[in-house]
Parts: C-alpha cells; structure tokens; sequence
C-alpha cells in the first residue's frame, strides 16, 4: 500500500433532477423520522434527529460509520481495469461503488497515487458518484469525503486548481490575514469538487531540524506564532460551514528525528514543555472552532507512559483532549498503515483500542477486512458497547448535517469553473507567495541581479520528484520564470547527489553564463551538493542559491554570497523566487525557524526572524 504522505468520465453533467430523486430514496426513509437531519442557518444540528437515525441502524452500518478508507480510481463505478485489479487485491471489491455496499463506509479519502484525482471536472464527477452509491443502500447516509491537501509538499489537488506556498512559507510571510485568505479560497475549491474534510492545517511545532515528516509543513517554531496562524487558517476553512478543516498531529509531532510512517517516534517533552510548546497551536484551532482533530503516531511518555501511541491513548484522547482541553469534535486518526501505529499491537487490536482511547474516525487500515471484523466482533464481545459507537457516529453525523451534506450532497460542473483555479485564485496565490520568499543572505547587495550585466543565467541544481500537481522540476520552473522576466535562463539538472560528472557537466556550463542560480535541497555535511556549489563559486562566477526545502541548508554553504529561502519546490514559490532574484519584488519572508551553526547546533546563526531585503546588505 503506499505511503499516505503523496481517460475523463464520459458523463461530466451534474446529475439530474430524476437521479437525485432516485439515489436519495434510501436517505428520504432514513431521514423521515421527524423530517431531514439538517443544520440550521447557525450551523447547528438537531440531536434528536440524528440519534433517531442512528436508533435505525444496523450494527455492520454503525461499525462501517467509523471508516474513512481509500479507494483506487477516477470513477465510483468505472475505474480502469489496473485500478479495479488494486482494490481486489487490497480492499476485495472492484470500485467505489461496492465499497460502499460491501462497508458503508462513513468516509472516503483521495489519493493522487489511487489515481483519484486527475483533473476538477473528474473530482467532481467521482464524489458525485460515490455520494449515489451511498445514498442508493437502504438508509443511506451521504460520504464524508477527505484529502490532505496541505498546500506547499503536500497536495492531493494539482494544477488547474490553485495551489498555495506551504505552512511554513506562510509562517515566513507573518500575515494571518494570508492564511485565512489560503484557507478561504483552498476551501472553497475543494468544496466545489465535493471534498468535505481537509486534512489540514499542521499544528505541529517544528522545533527539531531533524524532523524528516513535519519540517516545512508547520508553520514555524515558536509556539504562539504557529498558533495565530493555524487559528487563522482554520477560520478561512471553516467560515462557509460547508468544508471542515483538520489540525494535526495531537499531541504535537513537532520535535521527532523519526518518520511515523516507518518508525515509532518518542517525544521526550515533560509535561511543562508540552503546554508551553505544543499544545498552543491545538488549544488555539479548538478556540477557532475547529471540526476535527487528527491523532499522531507517537509516544509521549510524560503524558502517557504505557508505552501506547497516542493515537490508541485514553489519558491523551479522552483525558487531555477531550476533557482538558474541552474538545467534542470529531477526533480523526492518522492512517492506519502507518508504521508507528503497528508496531506495538496488530492490525485487529488497531482500531478497537483507538476507539477505546476517544477516536470517532478509523483513516484507512491497511486491510478494511481485518479491521472492520474486528470492530464488529468488539461490540459483539462487548469489549466495545454499542453506545460507544453511537458517541462516535453522532459527532460524524453532525459534521454531516453542518456541512450540509444531507442537504447538497452533490456538486456541480458549473460549480468547478466558476470556482476552481480561476485567474483570481490564482493572482491571489502568487501574491502571498511574494511575501514569503526570505533573503538569508545578500552580501554586497549582489541580489537583485540585472538584466544588463548578468543576462545569460545558468540553473542548476536539486531536482526532487515535484509535489503533486505541479509542473516541476524546480530547475526548469526557476528557468522558465526568468526568462519571462526577460533573463535568458538554461536549466541543468544535477540531482540531490550530483555525481563528478554531473558536478563537472555544471561548472562547465556555469563558465559560459553571467551568473548562476543553484537549489539546495536538504543539504548535510556529507552532502555532494556542497561540492556542486563550492565548484560553482571556484568559477569566479556569481552564484545565487536557493533553498527549495529546509532553510537550514544555508548553514552548510557559508561562502554562497546570497541565499533565499523559498520553503518548497513549488511553482508558486519558485515563480516567486525569481521575482525576487530579477528585483520585480523585494524580498519580504521572515524565518520562522531558527538556523543553527553547522558545526555548533548550540549556536544560532540566524534567529527567528532573519530576513534581509534590498538596500540592506
């Protein structure tokens, strides 16, 4: 199954009046108890009509409730054949559609590697066609649909929808009024292609350079920081009550040197530091309103030490977040195949104790078959009581009726183009990401260069696989930018290892131009990229790098004479970086990390907010 981090259907109409009308007959009879479930103008709900819905549901439906699984392919009940022959293989059914009949699965999540999310219009087509399916069963209830659509490294969503600069460039700009904005018109789009949940804002604190699984994807290292700008985030999500946004990874994965996907992380925090550093950014989302919170793979022994993962943890789950901190959302884990949930206990004990702990929703077992029995067989055991489901499925059920989806289940084609990627969105994307871009270093104010006496740019550098839906590589977005901003730019890609050939092949090319533009992508000591660079500045040549990850690559490199940060690879960030190496904008980023010395991590090279712009050297 991978990793959870990254033809057109023929009919792309918006259903008729006449299929509305028959696929939501199941939910008509589930719903005629004392009419429909649905929120009022406030966003609120009636209790008594979903628990009547609930009183009317099987057990095998309240358990399928629970789940939030993937599902390969562009279509609810037409994927290609290679699609149908993954989901036999991992899941026992052919489509979406039987997914649902097989599971009644409470919630589908889209992966661009399931092959869910080619383009707007299919999007929208595919979560109109699983919305049918449910809606079709007997009591049908409309799917919670969900994807991580970060921004920056991590997109389900890719072009023609907008994409925006990532957490922590947003943490670069300083402005709350940007990440509402992202937040705002992200959801907007993903409500218009019929995504209801979005996994995302992080509200990690990422205070360990190290981490190989937050890093650019929170906001920044000062607590009070990235909590002004989850909540901010969160409103603009949240302000239409038709798309609920997601803050993660409770307790906080901010300070971990191990990928949960693959390892069981420790957080070492006592209990002092976690209030003073992780639990700002959680306490603000839940302020703000946020509609669910999703759980981390990881240890905290100061707040937990039964060696449990967070995420299967009652005293984090039910003692902290529910109780202390006051939440009665709806609490998400992270995916379930992932490596730091597994190793303690097996794929049949997973989602028994998460909802043992205070979970309401199960994010894609590794086996939908194994994990859905086994929390069946629970309640038939009575390990887990019925009532413990009902708590769960009643919050699932009132995001439902909050986001309006018992009212508008289906989206439309119309909806799509008047609100994915249009030329707004997307000057708006642009604009942001101009007030992200950070000047490390400019010694003897050799940035802006000059069309004049630097006009043959050479780039070069780093070229990791792109973020989804964007065009990449970074080379070649970083040369194709200049060039329209009237630089005559060549692109020469030399990896994230460059060989000694690939080092030679650049400092040749490097020669023949009057300047040159190098990204750094997660730079060690022992990197061959530092040779890459130091052979670049030999040649005599102006060299300007660019960070297209983690900014403390420039801790690494200290005789480059000017170094931006642009937090991802992106082609909004990148598009922005030129504009601000060829002077079209001044750079305006600030760190919100700090860069220790390479040599020295108790020394800090530069602070938390470091940034130069032009006219000051």
């Amino acid at each position: 199954m991978p990793d959870t981090s990254t033809g057109s259907m023929g009919n792309t109409s918006v259903p008729s009046r006449r299929t509305v009308l028959a696929a939501t007959a199941g939910m008509t009879t589930a719903l005629a108890l004392g009419g429909t479930a649905h929120a009022g103008p406030d966003g609120k709900h009636d209790d008594r009509k979903l628990r009547a819905l609930i009183a009317r549901m099987s057990l095998p439906e309240k358990v399928g409730q629970l789940f939030v699984m993937r599902v390969y392919g562009h279509s609810a009940t037409a994927p290609d054949q290679a699609d149908i022959d993954a989901n036999l293989k991992e899941i026992g059914v052919r489509t979406a559609a039987e997914l649902i009949a097989k599971y009644r699965v409470g919630g589908i999540i889209y992966f661009t590697w399931a092959h869910n999310t080619r383009d707007p219009h299919q999007i929208a087509d595919l979560s109109n066609g699983i919305q049918r399916a449910s809606l079709a069963q007997p009591r049908g209830l409309p799917v919670l649909v969900s994807t991580d659509q970060e921004h920056g490294i991590v997109c389900r969503v890719g072009e023609p929808a907008t994409l925006f600069p990532g957490a922590m460039a947003i943490g670069a700009g300083g402005s709350r009024a940007d990440a509402r904005t992202l937040g705002r018109i992200a959801g907007q789009e993903l409500r218009a292609l019929g995504i209801r949940q979005n996994y995302s804002p992080v509200a990690d604190v990422n205070v360990n350079p190290a981490n190989p699984v937050i890093g650019v994807r929170s906001f920044g290292a000062e607590p009070a920081a990235v909590a002004g700008m989850v909540a901010a985030e969160v409103a603009g999500y949240q302000h239409s009550r038709q798309l609920a946004a997601t803050a993660k990874h409770f307790p906080g994965h901010g300070d971990t040197a191990v990928d949960s996907h693959y390892g069981f992380p420790v957080i070492t925090h006592t209990r002092d530091q976690w209030n003073q550093l992780d639990a700002p950014p959680f306490r603000a989302a839940i302020r703000a309103g946020i509609d669910s919170i999703m759980t981390a793979h990881i240890m905290v022994p100061a707040l937990d030490d039964s060696g449990d993962p967070a995420t299967l943890s009652r005293p984090i789950l039910t003692g902290i977040l529910r109780e202390e901190l006051g939440y009665d959302g709806l609490v998400v884990t992270d995916s379930l195949g992932m490596e730091g949930v597994r190793t303690k206990y097996g794929d049949d004990r997973v989602p028994v104790l998460a909802l043992k702990a205070g979970v309401d929703q199960l994010l894609n077992p590794p086996s939908l078959d194994i994990a859905w029995n086994a929390v069946l067989k629970a309640v038939q055991d009575g390990e887990l009581t019925e009532a413990r489901l009902d708590e769960s499925i009643l919050r699932i059920l009132r995001l439902k009726a909050k986001l309006r989806l018992f009212d508008a289940p289906y989206v439309s084609q119309g909806g799509v183009d008047q609100n994915v990627g249009t030329a707004s969105h997307l000057r708006t994307a642009d604009r942001i990401a101009e007030r992200t871009t950070t000047l490390l270093v400019n010694e003897d104010s050799l940035l802006p260069l000059s069309r004049r006496s630097h006009s043959k740019i050479l780039v070069v550098g780093a070229d990791p696989a792109s973020p989804s839906g964007t065009t990449g590589p970074p080379t070649g977005v970083l040369a194709a930018a200049l060039t329209e901003l009237g630089f005559t730019a060549a692109a020469l890609s030399t990896g994230t290892a460059p060989s000694s050939a690939a080092i030679a092949k650049a400092v040749e090319a490097a020669r023949a131009a009057d300047a040159v533009v190098v990204g750094t992508y997660n730079v060690t000591a022992s990197s061959t990229q530092k040779a890459l660079v130091e052979q670049l500045l030999a040649t005599g040549r102006p060299v300007v790098a660019v960070a297209v990850r983690n900014p403390y690559d420039v801790a690494h490199l200290p005789a480059v004479r000017a170094y931006l940060a642009s937090y991802s690879w992106t082609d909004v960030e990148l598009r922005a970086a030129a504009r601000v190496i060829a002077g079209r904008v001044a750079p305006r980023g600030k760190l919100p990390v700090p860069v220790q010395q390479a040599d020295d991590p108790t020394r800090v090279l530069y602070p938390i907010g470091h940034g130069l712009s032009y006219g000051r050297g």
